[in-house]
């Protein structure tokens, strides 16, 4: 069949089945050509490695329950490290989940700020009853961890009066979410001198999430986009409103340092 012939059906399919608009419309090889084309990054963001962030010491993390939807080990020490590093340091994210990320850093901070949606939402958009259940499972019970209950979209931020140093955007991974919650946060929360992390700009810390670097870029306009890196080993790219030292984007990676971890089992009491 032609390339006309297929382009003639596809569009076919499309009529019959609109939905099949979604699934073009995000697919990763289209938002990869967006951000080749609007970003000039065709491999990625530029790479930072994570000592040059935080300390290269050994940080004890949990708790982690290396269930879906979860931070990587290497993520939580990148939040961790960061989080010891600023005095009394105040800490915001957006997605709470089971409340792994804020109870790994709730140690390391004076205050933290964690938003999700309310169970309502929840029950509204068909979540299983388990899945609402486990949001905040580790955070609820944590005294300097305020659970904020909405939509990151329309969610009052002015209320809080307040700016964080540390901020941990981590919720819906799709483009208007990321960059509609990256504006926000700048737009409200961030200080001159805030830390913003991104969950997920990568699938795996070596295959980059396009879409959700796209967003990330977009969002944080064209003086900040500059000074906006992936730590490598993890799956989240920073913004330190600093130029650090950086590689160009090249996966697959050939590990040049690896890393060294105890783990041990707990149960509820």
């Amino acid at each position: 069949m032609s390339k006309i012939g297929k382009a003639i059906k596809a569009l076919w399919w499309v009529v019959r089945n609109p939905v099949l608009l979604n699934r073009v419309l995000t697919d990763e090889d289209t938002w990869h050509s967006y951000v080749d084309k609007r970003h000039l990054l065709p491999g990625g963001l530029p790479v930072v490695e994570l000592d040059q962030l935080i300390a290269s010491g050994p940080i004890t993390l949990g708790p982690m329950t290396y269930l879906d939807g979860g931070s990587l080990p290497s993520d939580m020490m990148l939040l961790a490290g960061l989080a010891e590093q600023i005095d009394s340091c105040s800490y915001f994210e957006i997605g709470t989940w089971r409340g792994e990320s804020v109870a790994t850093v709730s140690p390391r901070a004076h205050t933290c700020h964690t938003l999700c949606l309310s169970d309502k939402e929840m029950n509204r958009m068909g979540m299983h009853p388990r899945t609402i259940e486990a949001h905040g499972l580790f955070s609820k019970e944590l005294e300097n961890v305020i659970q904020l209950r909405g939509d990151s979209r329309t969610f009052d931020y002015g209320q809080l009066k307040k700016k964080f140093d540390l901020i941990f955007i981590d919720g819906d991974h799709h483009y208007d979410f990321v960059k509609s919650d990256t504006e926000k946060i700048f737009n409200h929360l961030a200080h001159e001198k805030s830390i913003v992390v991104w969950h997920d700009y990568g699938f795996h810390p070596d295959q980059v999430r396009f879409e959700v670097m796209a967003a990330i870029l977009d969002g944080v306009g064209p003086e900040r986009a500059p000074l906006v890196y992936h730590i490598a080993n993890t799956k989240c790219a920073i913004f330190t409103g600093k130029k650090i030292s950086s590689a160009p984007a090249d996966f697959p990676v050939v590990p040049e340092a690896y890393f060294k971890t105890e783990i041990s089992r707990h149960h509820f009491t």
